[in-house]
Formats: C-alpha cells, structure tokens, sequence
C-alpha cells in the first residue's frame, strides 16, 4: 500500500479543469464562438470563490477572421469586465449551479475529469497549456510545496509549469488572495494533525 508521503510529487495533481472549461464557456459566449476557439485560458490557485481565471495570456482563434489568433483581452477588449464579472462568474459558477438546479453540475465535473486525464495521458498541443493544480516549485512567488493551480504544459506525462508569464499588479493581487487562502487551509489542516 501507497501512502501520500511516499507518492512522488509529480504524481498528485488537483482537477481546476471544471473551472478552466468554465471561464472559456464564458468567453466563448461572449465573443460568440466555439469553445474549441478559446486558448491558454489559466485558472491560478484555488478551487474555491478566490481561484483567479485569467485571460491576459490566452488568445481566440480563427478571430474576427479565419486564420486570425487574436488576444483575448483585445477581442474581448472590456477591462471592466474581464476584472470583475467574468472573474466573479467563474469563481461563483458552482454555487450558482447548485443554487439553480438543486444539485451540482456532475456531468460537467465528469466532463472536466476527462479533459484533465485526456491532457495529462496524451500532452497538451505545442503552444498551449491547461490548468493543474499541481506541487508549486516556487514559481510566481508561490511557497515551495503549495498545491496551486498552475497553467501548465504536458508531454509523456509529465507537466511542466508554465514560467516566465508576465503578472499585472492586478493578477498578482488575484494570486495573492488564493495563495493566502490556500495557506491557511495547510495551517488549519496541520494545526488539526498535531492536535491527534
């Protein structure tokens, strides 16, 4: 039998997959096209009401015209927007489910455990990334060991964290909102441990 401790790293990832395919429903929406159009959409952090989607990386394909790949933020070009009601509908889009239909999205779920497995068996396409949550290694200033949603990269099943993404004062806020959330949560669960 396998216990957590002596499960390398690399092998625990957390599904933000659902909150990922959720901000890019959005955005497909908005710009009224197909989901399949819509890339490099992160989701940093938690899976919670503080995670932080983010589209200042990702672009939309095939727009306004074929063969086009436009940034996001131009396409969607609304700030306002992309930092305040899309962040809040994707970070509140579970309870909203639940509220709405008296039970939670499980195909969704189902659908996102999918995606997430299909990526981390087969690698994502070259110039793409998904989110994980995976073992941070410090980047972007998270503490060693976090598990955090990250955008990543995957090849022969193995991901790769995506470096070197600039982060906006305003993302970097987002960050470290999660980031504290997630800490938390580790002293709170440590603090119950020790108590045993």
């Amino acid at each position: 039998m396998h216990y957590a401790k002596d499960i390398p790293r690399e092998n625990f990832t957390a599904l933000t997959r659902l909150d990922m395919n959720r901000a890019k429903s959005q955005l497909a929406i908005k710009l009224g096209v197909s989901v399949e159009k819509i890339k490099n959409v992160s989701i940093w952090g938690n899976h919670s009401a503080t995670q932080f989607p983010d589209v200042a990386h990702g672009f939309v394909q095939d727009y306004p015209t074929q063969g086009a790949n436009t940034p996001l933020e131009q396409a969607i070009n609304d700030e306002a927007y992309l930092h305040n009601d899309f962040v809040k509908i994707v970070q509140q889009r579970g309870a909203a489910v639940i509220a709405a239909r008296k039970q939670s999205s499980a195909m969704s779920a189902a659908k996102a455990i999918c995606d997430h497995v299909h990526d981390w068996w087969l690698g994502t396409a070259e110039g793409e990334y998904v989110s994980m949550g995976v073992a941070s290694d410090g980047s972007y200033g998270i503490t060693p060991g976090t598990l955090f949603s990250f955008p990543v990269t995957i090849k022969n099943g193995t991901y790769k964290i995506v470096q070197g993404l600039p982060i906006s004062d305003f993302a970097r806020e987002q960050l470290s909102a999660t980031a504290e959330e997630l800490y938390g949560e580790r002293d709170e669960a440590l603090s119950f441990l020790e108590s045993q």
